[in-house]
């Protein structure tokens, strides 16, 4: 009778932590076909199959070995590994249950399963699996770090800042200090963040990820120069990363580098990189080109504002048919309300607003569009200043009656409304004398909006302060001036939101006193 030799496996074993899998995979199948119950054999294969990114056959060999013995608790972690994988979610959360069952001090099954219950944004589940295995290990720092990262996701930035640096504090690596650096700038503090970066950069010269995201962060705080040499440094690390191109692309977009903008976002295909590489087309009148990749891209997409306000425009300047359904009639859809707790004199949130506003620690950010005024940086309604929270509670309040007022219309606008209010952006912004934002829309938005805290009184002309609203703007290249527009003129308490496809910008005004609103965006979870 033959024996399978420990040598033999130890040879299989070397083999494969010298990463020569296929000879693996081939010396495995001839031990199996002797040996067919050895599950060690089993395990390799699955293994070596799984390295080649064979994930089907390696799931198959995982499960023949859990025939003969489904009590095999790391058997079932490599199953569950693999199918997550293939994207099979559901049944990897299975076997990583199953596997933590046979085996309750299998940590690593605790912290999988974490990230596929993360995956399913099933985030109480995942922050109490990676608590357990914290409970079993606690040097896991890795595991303290994806507590940070579901926080980071919940708007819980204080939680997920002391979970990122007690990652760090028992393992100083580079990523930790990069997910600290997004929670610093999620948070408004702008300049922490950078720091952050700087230190993950510092750590890891060659990670594209954190060298495009200290650039970005740099253009933001207005150091133009250097954020300019690391986004492009990042995509000469990686020209393949796609987060890299689309930060160049977005940065030189900005910058009115339109030709070598379009170049990076068609290499980043991520977000909404088709509509910006049609915004490039249509600002440098490339006509043709742009009516070509226009009737393409609107083949795939119908929930795009940036794609409604360029097809909107195109149509109405060529004088053609707007084919695209998302918005027709953009400015049917703005709504001019108030706040009414902003107008109660026995109510102190205004105060609290403008207080907070004036007082908290929030960083400012560049902001190319303004003139002669300041905007916060982060998330104000994801902060924990309870002004900012009950303002944002307030006009969620709003947005579900504006639903309920349009749910009839025939519009992809209102068919595909967030169902849950989530303001994915909301900042101040401070003007004083001579201060306006020029014309633009917030093509990462569904709302856009703002609430107005302080409006100037003492006015040479009567629009001074205003909004204008329009379906052009952003110095789109014109074959007619025939495009319709709007002016509010808000009060103090007055809101005013739109569809994010609709051009707004305000009107200079020439008093001494301040204009102060809180602009936001919200968004559907799944776009």
């Amino acid at each position: 009778m033959k024996v399978l030799k420990q040598s033999e496996i130890n040879d299989l074993i070397q083999l494969h932590q010298s990463g020569q899998f296929i000879l693996v995979e081939k010396k495995s199948k001839i031990l199996l076909d002797d040996f067919p119950q050895e599950l060690i054999l089993h395990n390799i294969l699955g293994v070596s199959l799984e390295a080649q990114k064979k994930l089907k056959d390696a799931a198959d060999t995982y499960r023949n070995a859990l025939k003969m013995q489904p009590q095999f608790a790391e058997m079932q972690f490599n199953l569950g590994s693999v199918l997550y994988q293939l994207g099979d979610t559901d049944s990897a959360i299975l076997q990583y249950q199953k596997a933590i069952e046979i085996k309750p001090d299998l940590v690593v099954a605790y912290f999988n399963l974490g990230i596929a219950y993360q995956n399913k944004s099933q985030f109480d589940k995942a922050l109490s699996v990676y608590q357990q295995a914290i409970e079993l290990e606690p040097g896991f720092y890795e595991a303290h770090g994806n507590k940070g990262a579901v926080y980071l996701l919940q708007g819980e930035f204080e939680r997920a800042i002391q979970s990122f640096q007690q990652s760090l504090k028992i393992q100083d690596h580079a990523r930790g200090h990069f997910n600290l650096g997004n929670a610093y700038r999620n948070q408004g503090h702008l300049e922490e963040a950078i720091q952050s970066y700087r230190m993950a950069l510092d750590m890891d010269l060659n990670d594209a990820e954190f060298c495009s995201a200290l650039g970005d962060a740099l253009w933001h705080q207005g150091k133009i120069p250097e954020a300019n040499q690391l986004l492009r440094q990042a995509v000469t690390l990686d020209s393949g990363n796609s987060i890299a191109n689309y930060n160049l692309a977005t940065f030189l977009h900005d910058n009115k580098k339109f030709q070598e903008a379009y170049a990076f976002y068609k290499a980043s295909q991520m977000k909404d990189w088709e509509e910006r590489a049609l915004y490039c087309l249509y600002k440098t009148k490339q006509f043709d080109i742009f009516e070509k990749e226009l009737n393409s891209a609107i083949l795939k997409k119908n929930t795009s504002p940036l794609l409604a306000t360029l097809s909107t425009h195109f149509a109405k300047n060529f004088q053609k048919k707007d084919c695209y359904n998302f918005c027709q009639n953009p400015l049917h859809f703005v709504f001019h309300g108030q706040v009414d707790v902003l107008k109660d004199p026995t109510d102190d949130l205004l105060k609290s607003l403008l207080n907070d506003i004036t007082n908290t620690d929030i960083s400012e950010r560049m902001q190319s569009r303004l003139v002669n005024g300041i905007q916060s940086s982060g998330n104000l309604f994801k902060r924990k200043d309870p002004s900012f929270r009950r303002l944002g509670q307030e006009i969620t309040l709003l947005i579900k009656k504006y639903y309920d007022h349009y749910k009839h219309e025939d519009s992809m606008f209102i068919k595909a409304f967030p169902k849950n209010i989530e303001f994915s952006s909301s900042w101040f912004v401070k003007m004083q004398t001579g201060g306006h934002l020029s014309s633009h829309i917030h093509e990462e938005g569904w709302i856009s909006g703002a609430v107005y805290l302080s409006i100037p009184q003492q006015k040479k002309h009567p629009d001074e302060g205003g909004i204008e609203l329009s379906i052009d703007g952003d110095d789109y290249p014109k074959m007619h001036n025939d495009f319709e527009k709007k002016l509010y003129l808000p009060e103090v308490g007055d809101i005013i939101f739109f569809p994010s496809s609709v051009f707004h910008r305000t009107v200079a005004f020439s008093s001494n006193e301040e204009r102060i609103c809180i602009a936001f965006d919200l968004k559907p979870a799944n776009l």
